[in-house]
């Protein structure tokens, strides 16, 4: 028996959800990005999952939860989110006629919240950060009776994420490391799983950002570890509270976890703009920060990094990339 059989997730079952997703959201562009890789001394490809309406991979794990939803006769979907994941359920539950309401904490991202409200969620604000939001989620989901999206718990979130996989194996099958954003999990679990089962040969890295460390010091440590506060730029990933049961997917599908200092995720935004010309969020830049931190560790190597968003604030991008 394989350690994926030991996964919630399923080959099979992540390439059914390809069959409910918007298909503006799958077979997004594999950018060679040649000059920091030569640099670095590595083969470097980007994924790029921010060409859609919500500028995230989120898309896709919404797409299959919502989809699940309204075949459960749901009429409205609740969530906690930093942002993106909201952004894109409130997007999914409007291509289905599902209302959605949104908890986000009072320090979320402005722009965020902006498009939160713009494509038709109700948006509650409550809180510091993710972990006071996902506990009024939960209120009002009960109270309310309504679906409960928990990002990362929910099968479906994760089972859409991992629609990502293929593409990246169909795209270069000899690719050898693939570097994922580590937050909830949801990316990093669901990618793992399905490069696992496709190019048994590669290495699956989860990358988080040193001022958000929960995750990452859970697979270390092989339990859930709590952390008391937050302190990174990468709002996209920051998270004190560990779900177990997806750690315990990350523990099959993941080969290694490397942590990066927020002067490495500038560093590594300021790559992707100067050489591929992509704005992208702190989450996004984890995977060439690693490289640009660990050049050793990939030196003739081909590695794929997932470009997982682009919701950032102007002020914030010039602030951190273009600035002296």
């Amino acid at each position: 028996m394989s350690g994926l059989d030991h996964v919630r997730l399923r080959l099979d079952r992540i390439r059914a959800a390809a069959a409910a997703i918007d298909p503006v959201f799958l077979d997004t562009p594999a950018m060679p990005c040649p000059s920091p890789g030569r640099a670095l001394g590595s083969s470097i490809t980007l994924e790029v999952e921010t060409l859609n309406p919500v500028r995230s991979f989120k898309g896709r794990g919404t797409e299959t939860v919502a989809a699940e939803a309204a075949a459960r006769g749901a009429s409205r979907m609740v969530c906690a989110s930093a942002g993106n994941l909201g952004q894109a359920l409130a997007y999914s539950g409007a291509r289905r006629g599902i209302d959605v309401t949104v908890v986000a904490a009072t320090t979320a991202n402005p722009l965020k919240l902006a498009q939160i409200t713009a494509l038709g969620a109700d948006l509650r604000l409550h809180g510091q950060d993710i972990e006071d939001a996902r506990l009024l989620a939960r209120e009002l989901s009960e109270a309310e009776g309504a679906y409960h999206v928990e990002d990362s718990l929910d099968l479906a979130t994760c089972e859409g994420a991992a629609t990502i996989g293929p593409e990246l194996v169909r795209d270069d099958p000899d690719l050898d490391v693939v570097l994922v954003a580590l937050g909830g999990g949801a990316l990093a679990g669901g990618v793992g799983s399905a490069v696992h089962a496709l190019a048994p040969g590669a290495e699956v890295i989860g990358i988080q950002p040193t001022g958000a460390p929960a995750m990452a010091l859970s697979w270390q440590r092989r339990t859930v570890v709590e952390t008391d506060r937050i302190d990174t730029i990468a709002d996209g990933v920051a998270g004190r509270c560990p779900i177990p049961e997806v750690l315990d997917d990350l523990l099959v599908v993941m080969d290694d976890v490397l942590l990066v200092g927020e002067d490495a995720i500038k560093a590594g935004m300021r790559a992707v703009y100067e050489h591929a010309g992509l704005v992208t969020e702190p989450s996004a830049a984890l995977g060439i920060a690693a490289v640009m931190e660990h050049p050793a560790r990939f030196t003739g190597r081909r590695v794929t990094t997932v470009l997982c968003g682009s919701n950032v604030l102007p002020t914030d991008f010039a602030r951190w990339v273009l600035e002296p």
